[in-house]
């Protein structure tokens, strides 16, 4: 296999994760935000029932999933069958995520938040499992897979942008067509599930999966391999850290336009200062990439943190009114965040590769369905711990919140993911797989 992939291989490959980033910002960012303030639903419930969606059906689907593409055999290669089977229910179930009635209540409020997210989450899976596992066969370079991970977070900073900064501006234009709130969201859920569909193709028709006939596929049985992960020192490591601030990003990112409408009463400009911050990232994203040549991954991704890190906690002692000062702290906190958006996905596989010379195995399915499920419960205990934090601060949807409810949001916007990051900043700067290291592995040295 080629060192250098060519730049149309990388594109083709990257474009899958628009469609995928796409609705993973629009849960982060606005899925709280949708059942609260646009369906009425009770913020403690609508947290607890994702939570609950996590800790069930999607603690099996993901190593699941990965697990079966590792053993998968076909002419269409391991990983491109099920992304071509889960394209269209990935797109179907986007829509309906962002479809359910209005003024549900009680359990059927909760059946209702728990059932649209499980089968979302379930064809997201099938999707991105067997694609994150695509990377790792593609290149085996420390150097090139940054560069690959690089341009695929180009699709998926514009993904995100989608995401996170069109979805109140989509359901604004279809409200002013004449559309109840309800079914503009509705609408905006339909564009995003045909672009998740047309983006899912586009990368399983445009890269060729080849197998490398010099790598030993996975043998383990299922259990055997998922025991076997969480013996791989780096790979605990990486979770541990990675875990931590999944969290903390997602508790920052559902409760950033809670923070912009209440605090700063920038409700209208809550679009434009999510797209300085995504426009930061994806400006920022190869200087990172840069940065890691000469720091490593582990210390680079630290760097960024650290960065973002001052500007949320700026924004913490911002007063009760709107001022032109946010968008800078966006953009500097979207510099940081860019490294968010390099590194993990460029670790991922030099773990794997670890786990290779110590076994002389691929289990990528595996790391990546672990990874996912990681991400996903993360993400899904940070939306949890926003709407539980909304409701222990007494926070009533559209209504002028109490001076406690502001605290809370700041608090929980601000304070609390600062001091999650800076606790997982020394398991970054002094991860053990080096550039050093992996060329070793490699037989480079």
């Amino acid at each position: 296999m080629p060192t250098k992939l060519p730049l149309k291989t990388k594109i083709a490959y990257g474009v899958a994760d628009l469609g995928i980033s796409l609705l993973t910002a629009s849960i982060q960012f606005f899925l709280l935000f949708y059942y609260t303030d646009i369906l009425g639903i009770d913020p403690g419930l609508a947290g607890t029932a994702l939570l609950v969606g996590k800790l069930t059906w999607d603690a099996i689907n993901d190593p699941v999933f990965g697990f079966l593409s590792d053993r998968t055999r076909s002419r269409w290669g391991r990983r491109k069958p099920y992304m071509l089977l889960g394209a269209i229910p990935f797109g179907l179930t986007i829509w309906l995520l962002f479809s359910l009635p209005a003024g549900m209540t009680g359990a059927t409020a909760f059946l209702a938040v728990l059932g649209s997210f499980l089968l979302v989450d379930t064809t997201q899976t099938l999707v991105s499992v067997p694609y994150y596992a695509l990377s790792a066969e593609l290149t085996y370079d420390y150097d090139e897979r940054t560069s690959l991970i690089s341009i695929r977070m180009i699709f998926t900073v514009v993904g995100y942008i989608m995401g996170a900064a069109a979805t109140t501006l989509l359901a604004g234009i279809f409200m002013n067509m004449g559309l109840a709130k309800t079914a503009a969201y509705s609408c905006t859920g339909a564009v995003f599930g045909a672009i998740a569909i047309i983006t899912t193709l586009v990368t399983t028709f445009g890269v060729k999966e080849t197998p490398n006939p010099d790598l030993v596929p996975a043998k383990m049985p299922a259990m055997s391999q998922i025991k076997h992960v969480f013996k791989n020192r780096p790979f605990v490591q990486y979770m541990i850290m990675s875990t931590i601030i999944s969290i903390s990003f997602t508790l920052l990112t559902s409760l950033f336009p809670y923070f912009l409408k209440y605090q700063l009463h920038m409700e209208s400009e809550t679009s434009l200062v999510m797209l300085v911050m995504l426009g930061a990232i994806a400006i920022f994203l190869i200087p990172w990439r840069f940065a890691s040549q000469k720091l490593n991954k582990g210390p680079a991704y630290a760097l960024g943190l650290g960065i973002a890190c001052v500007a949320i906690i700026i924004s913490f002692f911002m007063p009760e009114k709107a001022t032109p000062f946010m968008y800078l702290i966006a953009f500097v906190a979207g510099l940081g965040f860019s490294a968010q958006y390099v590194f993990p996905w460029s670790m991922i596989p030099d773990v794997i590769e670890v786990d290779q010379a110590q076994t002389g195995e691929r289990h990528e399915g595996i790391y990546f369905g672990v990874n996912s499920f990681l991400g996903k419960l993360s993400g899904a205990l940070g939306i949890a711990a926003s709407g539980w934090a909304l409701k222990l601060y007494g926070y009533v949807p559209d209504v002028q919140q109490t001076a406690h409810a502001l605290f809370g949001i700041r608090f929980f916007f601000a304070i609390v993911p600062v001091i999650a990051f800076v606790v997982a900043l020394p398991l970054l700067i002094w991860y053990p797989i080096t550039r050093q290291k992996h060329d070793q592995l490699s037989g480079k040295q």
